[in-house]
């Protein structure tokens, strides 16, 4: 059976058109916001719908529909109303306003009121703790409930009338919201014309002014680029700085060639022309690391001037920057103990030895012998040809 509209599979499309065409798979989240924009929650019609239309199995669009609390897994009311129980709002009064809304309505956490209107719910957050106790009607939030404040709401919805919200657009069904998340234009008359921030939203704002601070050269009128022109000023920019490097070695002086210095000879005489003499080794040669120890590595800083936790990170996770054992004046941290006394390791052995490792039939100290003799022993208490047994069972006669 065609369970979706015309509309609907459009519209599906053309979610999936926003995306790459090896990238499909991400249009799942819309697509299931869409298909619960028409029945109200994501059925197993919706799953299997999404499924095909993007090439997957429904095993993998369940496990996304059951992993956000978004999608509703079952039918549900016109209006969710979501209240916060959280700690914040809990200690505000939250858990009683929630109260307060199950016993009037007659239902609870996730359940739908008989007319199908409204389907309550308990948040663990709804990031909004400096306006507590709030809850959400679709999503939109009213702020510094009480019980009887909370009561009067659902009570407008129940009667059919749209109470505004103390933050955002005037209310819509669940399942118009629906649409919206799917990424599709609210096409209501005013729908957005209403609403605005709340006070502790402002109150950063109104202190800045207060005080006249400022970002430095901010202009609120400046346009925003688009992205033809951003790249313009970028390849300007990476060309400016091209050209400013190609000046800068263009300045550079020419290195003056080497003049070769006559060779002394042993006793300071100049040596013959036409010979070759090992030069003396400057200061400066002397104190190179590879003269000191033959080592090619660069020298680096010693790593114990690093913080503990600087060296513990380099020693269980090495990197190119870590220090290297042949690097002059440098010691590589290693986690390790000292090793242990003589007689320390032969009780280890000894320990070890003495404790067999188990095997895969049996647990740990088990031995079958000890199953077999019991065994044995009960077999001959219920046959009475245990002396041992048949004494004990006298003495307690």
């Amino acid at each position: 059976m065609n369970v979706f509209t015309e509309e609907t599979r459009e519209r599906a499309r053309e979610i999936i058109a926003r995306y790459p065409a090896d990238r499909s798979r991400s249009a799942l989240l819309p697509l299931l916001h869409l298909v619960q924009a028409e029945e109200g929650y994501v059925s197993p019609a919706g799953v299997t719908f999404c499924a095909e239309v993007l090439g997957l199995n429904k095993a993998q669009v369940g496990a996304v529909a059951t992993f956000y609390t978004m999608y509703k897994r079952r039918p549900t009311g016109d209006f969710l109303v979501s209240v916060c129980t959280n700690t914040m709002c809990n200690v505000l009064g939250g858990q009683e306003v929630y109260d307060t809304l199950a016993e009037h309505l007659g239902v609870g956490h996730d359940e739908t009121t008989a007319d199908g209107t409204i389907t309550l719910e308990h948040a663990e957050c709804l990031a909004a703790c400096d306006y507590g106790p709030v809850m959400t009607v679709n999503y939109d939030f009213f702020d510094g409930v009480d019980p009887s404040t909370a009561v009067g709401v659902v009570d407008e919805l129940r009667a059919g009338g749209r109470p505004m919200p103390t933050r955002g657009a005037r209310l819509c069904t669940l399942k118009e919201m629906a649409v919206q998340l799917a990424g599709f234009a609210d096409e209501r008359e005013g729908a957005v014309a209403d609403g605005g921030p709340g006070e502790p939203t402002l109150r950063g704002l109104r202190l800045a002014q207060e005080h006249g601070v400022s970002v430095p050269g901010f202009d609120p009128n400046t346009p925003i680029r688009s992205k033809a022109e951003a790249d313009k000023a970028a390849a300007k920019a990476k060309a400016d700085a091209d050209r400013a490097k190609a000046d800068a070695e263009a300045a550079k002086p020419a290195p003056a060639e080497a003049t070769a210095a006559p060779v002394k000879g042993g006793d300071g005489a100049s040596a013959p022309t036409g010979t070759t003499g090992a030069a003396e080794p400057t200061a400066v040669e002397t104190t190179r690391p590879e003269a000191a120890t033959g080592s090619t590595a660069p020298d680096v800083k010693a790593p114990d001037d690093k913080s503990p936790q600087v060296r513990t990170a380099e020693t269980r996770q090495p990197d190119a920057q870590t220090a290297v054992p042949d690097a002059p004046g440098t010691k590589v941290p290693a986690e390790t103990s000292p090793p242990a006394s003589r007689d320390a390791q032969a009780a280890e052995a000894a320990g070890t030895a003495a404790n067999a490792p188990a095997g895969d039939g049996k647990p740990a100290g088990d031995s079958t012998g000890a199953q077999e003799r019991n065994l044995t022993e009960a077999s001959a208490d219920a046959d009475g040809t245990n002396p041992a047994a048949a004494s004990e069972t006298g003495a307690q006669k």
